[in-house]
């Protein structure tokens, strides 16, 4: 289903040294994963004997019960698509090894040994096990078949998915299995452990796990032992994890006990299209392993898994604060080194009353405070034309004023009318004409005083109207740099709110006021009432869903039918499917015919992941044709 796989950490009620009880537990864990559609399940490290037994695992009754059970676990588990992997120890030309054991569809498909051993307070397994980082390309003998036996083994499902295997301390290494196995091409990272509980520990954990997750660009399946393991000097928790690429899907509660089956959805596309475009893999990342092949796999009928309707706002809420001023930093950072290299005096900005030029002034504002300059260097310059209402007209000027900008007014209408007079458009068609005549005219009189004063134009288009070619070419198009070209509209009124947060309530109350005003470019004359008649979003759509369609296009290279699908996920109850489409299909056709302006825009800082500038994320044929794009709508 669109590239998602369910995987699920599997803690199931183990007790020590009962291979039988054991076995039922996991065969009844696997056939409940299957039923719920997951394609790979990870139990605990040891889960057929438990993890506690000590010396108990010098008893050829309780390994070679362990081996048998494997195969029993296998025949019982026959009907099951899903990927199972449990732990063992196992026998090997005479050592015994610590192993964790793919199964799936009946069949034992490879044996992988634990590589680091602990050897510590609490844990000493060097007493009875053998570490099995150098073992590679063998084969080990298996209830009488010989199967796949090493630290090389990379297990191939299809769904983009490709299994790792590393066990607890692996991952505590200074180079955990998991790098290269990522570096091998694993997509899925399955860990077997037995990790104690201790006061913090569980944080420390999870922040291992998580950040594993993002350094091999994978998903990574945690389980922990659980609380029914021997408490003779330790005790155990259950902690199962899921995260994918940095984040953290899905964990257990710790102390439940019973038989856990933590699920969580992962997009393997996804994790495709970033290690395609985002990362750095060896040139030669397949060879090294033995490749092992699997069936096929179960595919979730529906999605579990929470779609952020915002991709581009900070997910967590605790760090708004700080996400905010690091943003606005390198706003001002970047304009603060441009001023200071082009020996600009003063800095030129067209304000209009709308939340771009706002956010504009504030980054200028900042940036004169990084330099040391007085706020007076800063030449706001309001341009009414046929469509400015008083509205955005009065908080354009008010703002300027509060702040303590240079305020000043020229009315453009008496040179655009003189324009259609040169160029013989009738002023009462309203077209396209019509419209770029005043925005080029306002850029024109922007660098003109530039030249005049010695300054820089700022510019105050955003990264949303640059996905959708919403700007007037040469026009607000254009500048000398271009502050807000990194962030789309959903972030600028993001950080617009937490500006006004932040402000006096002589600042706050006229940027609040920029917020609850209607997105409008205002390049139609208004209603006779005096409302404003242009409405961005009643024209080419909401752009919350642009920038939701932006993100995963650009970042993962999603084909419309999934973005369509997870933006019905997302604004589920808000949008139809229907309305979702249709504005889907305006994104795609827009994306595609306005290339062109995307291809020469000024300098400007990038913020986050996305950015649209030619010279560096995105380069893209003004000319490539979006037939395949829209079809798929």
């Amino acid at each position: 289903m669109h590239g998602f796989l369910r995987l699920a950490a599997a803690v199931p009620d183990v007790r020590v040294a009962d291979v039988n009880h054991n076995v039922e537990q996991i065969v009844a864990l696997t056939h409940r994963a299957a039923a719920e559609d997951v394609a790979l399940a990870v139990f605990p490290e040891l889960s057929v004997t438990g993890y506690t037994c000590a010396d108990l695992f010098f008893q050829d009754r309780l390994t070679a019960a362990a081996a048998e059970a494997l195969g029993r676990i296998a025949r019982e588990t026959q009907s099951c698509d899903t990927i199972i992997v449990v732990g063992a120890p196992l026998y090997h030309r005479n050592r015994l090894y610590n192993c964790g054991i793919v199964i799936q569809s009946g069949l034992v498909r490879g044996v992988v040994p634990k590589s680091f051993l602990p050897n510590y307070k609490e844990f000493y397994e060097k007493r009875w096990f053998t570490p099995g980082a150098d073992v590679f390309d063998e084969w080990i003998t298996l209830n009488g078949e010989e199967v796949p036996f090493g630290v090389d083994l990379v297990f191939g499902g299809g769904h983009n998915l490709v299994l790792g295997v590393e066990i607890c301390e692996d991952l505590w290494n200074v180079v955990p299995p998991s790098s290269r196995l990522a570096q091998a091409g694993a997509t899925v990272i399955a860990n077997l452990s037995a990790s104690n509980e201790l006061v913090g520990k569980a944080d420390y954990r999870r922040d291992l796990v998580r950040t594993q997750s993002a350094r091999c660009v994978a998903a990574y399946v945690y389980s922990g032992a659980g609380p029914r393991e021997s408490t003779t000097d330790v005790v155990f928790g259950g902690h199962g994890l899921i995260a994918e690429n940095g984040m953290v899907l899905a964990e257990t509660a710790r102390f439940v006990g019973g038989n856990e089956l933590l699920c969580g959805d992962v997009d393997c596309e996804r994790l495709r299209a970033t290690r395609i475009s985002e990362t750095v893999m060896p040139d030669n990342d397949m060879l090294g392993v033995q490749v092992v092949e699997l069936s096929s796999l179960p595919v979730p009928s529906v999605l579990r898994r929470e779609v952020t309707p915002l991709p581009f706002l900070p997910s967590e809420p605790s760090k708004t604060h700080e996400r905010s001023r690091e943003i606005l930093s390198i706003h001002s950072s970047g304009l603060a080194k441009r001023l200071e290299h082009t020996h600009a005096h003063v800095v030129v900005i067209g304000v209009s009353g709308g939340l771009d030029s706002t956010l504009a002034l504030l980054v200028a504002r900042a940036a004169l405070e990084r330099l040391g300059h007085d706020l007076d260097r800063i030449i706001a310059v309001t341009m009414p034309g046929f469509g400015t209402s008083k509205r955005t007209f009065t908080n354009a000027v008010s703002l300027c004023r509060v702040i303590g900008a240079e305020v000043r007014e020229i009315d453009i209408v008496p040179a655009c009318l003189q324009h259609f007079a040169d160029i013989g458009h009738d002023p009462e068609q309203h077209d396209v004409t019509y419209e770029n005549v005043q925005a080029r005219e306002r850029t024109q009189l922007l660098m003109d005083i530039a030249n005049r004063e010695r300054g820089l134009v700022v510019g105050t288009g955003d990264l949303s109207e640059l996905a959708l070619g919403w700007c007037t070419y040469n026009g607000d198009h254009m500048s000398m740099y271009a502050v807000n070209s990194g962030v789309p509209k959903t972030l600028i009124q993001y950080l617009v709110r937490w500006v006004a947060d932040q402000s006096s309530a002589e600042v706050r109350d006229v940027l609040l006021d920029i917020l609850d005003t209607p997105i409008t470019p205002e390049l139609l004359p208004a209603h006779e009432n005096g409302e404003i008649a242009q409405k961005t979003e009643e024209v080419i759509g909401p752009y919350e869903l642009h920038d939701f369609f932006l993100y995963h296009m650009v970042k993962y290279g999603a084909r419309p039918r999934k973005i369509g699908f997870l933006a019905e996920h997302a604004f589920d109850g808000k949008y139809t499917p229907k309305e979702i489409k249709r504005w889907l299909d305006v994104f795609v056709k827009r994306f595609f015919s306005q290339q062109f302006k995307r291809s020469c825009i000024p300098d400007g800082p990038k913020v986050g992941t996305i950015s649209l500038s030619p010279r560096g994320d995105w380069r893209m044929p003004s000319d490539a044709v979006d037939d395949l794009w829209r079809d798929d709508v």
